[in-house]
């Protein structure tokens, strides 16, 4: 048996009452670059060869049900590049007349990539970088952001130390660019919100293999000492993006204490045992579908054609620039699984939505928590408020 959305539903007899569904065929790509990087710390991270690719087929599948009955149709070209074979690749899919690109890349390339889209009259969905300055000074009109920044993700956890009362913060942070990147954001959420970082230290990659003896025996002779004669503090947070470090803290500080950001607790936009406010039937549809859990990446890319089959099925349009005005209007809304509909910032293009704190098994917590308020919507105390926003891309 099928479960329907009660929005789906809604959707289908609104337009069908109104008489003026129109046959539209959509088509759209998820341009994924996977770039050379060193093994993940664990097997369990090695990622799927359907990485986001599994996301748009449950969004084709679930935008269909709704466009089966207003004549709508939708089809979702999947590519998967390096990063000298993207321009190429999205060049190929704008000649192709696809003008709808959901992008899984890093900062530099989905800003080069979404400048290419631009002069051919594409709208971009990025579901992957996490970078504040796309939300900020870098942004782009074209590029709508799934993906929750480093602002987000801090803010979230920040939200829940200081609801836990732990204001005393031991900030370590790797060394890499992306890193030192989330480290600010880090520093920020701590004066946002009146927690005070005690001590910050910087762990040192040094290229060395992440699963092999010099990963996890050198770390066990590292850390302890690294972390020994700390500021009296009441979290570890960690600032890890690279993914060398922090899932090791839990059980080799000097003196033990939480950990939390990209150790311990890590803040997450989806995951696979997330069975909230109805994720069981999305868990179990995508599992039914690609015979695996679901990982941060499938649901940016199912939000972001969840987007376009909003759009195409309350406003009749496929086009770009309709598509962009329709997600950033006061009348657009999605059901995301987690317990309020999820609307885009109309100043930055940003997708506003809860943040899941997760262990490793099990959603410990949502942010934003109980009692942070905000004069617009509780969601926009993560990450830039409009005020804090340098983006004009949109006025």
């Amino acid at each position: 048996m099928r479960f329907w959305h009660a929005s789906l539903l809604a959707a289908i007899s609104s337009v069908m009452t109104a008489g003026s569904a129109l046959a539209i065929d959509v088509k759209a790509a998820v341009l994924r670059i996977d770039y050379p990087t060193l093994l993940p710390i664990s097997r369990y991270d090695l990622p799927p060869a359907d990485l986001g690719f599994a996301g748009a087929a449950l969004a084709d599948e679930d935008n269909g049900t709704t466009g089966g009955f207003l004549g709508h149709t939708y089809e979702t070209t999947t590519v998967a590049v390096s990063p000298e074979e993207a321009d190429a690749a999205m060049a190929q899919i704008l000649a192709d007349g696809i003008k709808l690109v959901v992008i899984l890349s890093r900062t530099e390339d989905l800003l080069r990539l979404t400048d290419q889209a631009a002069a051919a009259g594409a709208l971009v969905f990025n579901a992957r970088a996490a970078d504040n300055a796309l939300r900020d000074d870098a942004c782009r009109g074209n590029l709508l952001h799934t993906a929750p920044s480093h602002g987000m993700m801090a803010d979230a956890v920040a939200q829940f130390a200081v609801w836990k009362k732990w204001t005393d913060w031991f900030l370590i942070s790797g060394s890499n660019p992306q890193d030192i990147a989330l480290a600010e954001a880090y520093r920020k959420a701590a004066r946002k919100f009146g927690a005070e970082i005690v001590e910050e230290r910087s762990f040192e990659d040094t290229g060395g293999s992440r699963r092999t003896d010099s990963g996890h025996v050198l770390v066990q002779r590292q850390l302890p000492a690294f972390t020994q004669e700390a500021e009296e503090h009441d979290v570890v947070i960690a600032a890890d993006e690279t993914d060398y470090f922090a899932r090791y803290l839990s059980y080799h500080l000097w003196t033990p204490r939480p950990v939390m950001g990209s150790g311990g607790l890590v803040p997450t936009t989806f995951h696979g045992a997330h069975e909230a406010y109805g994720a069981t039937q999305y868990q179990t549809r995508f599992e039914e579908l690609t015979g695996r859990y679901a990982k941060p990446e499938d649901y940016n890319v199912w939000l972001a054609l969840r987007v376009v089959g909003e759009a195409v099925t309350r406003a009749n349009t496929a086009a770009p620039d309709g598509v962009r005005d329709y997600a950033i209007s006061d009348e657009f809304e999605l059901a995301a699984f987690k317990g309020q509909k999820v609307t885009f910032r109309n100043w930055n293009g940003q997708l506003r939505q809860p943040v899941l704190l997760y262990d490793g098994t099990i959603t410990v917590s949502v942010s934003p928590q109980d009692g942070f308020l905000h004069q617009t919507s509780p969601l926009d105390t993560m990450g830039l408020d409009r005020p804090e926003s340098s983006c004009t891309a949109f006025e």
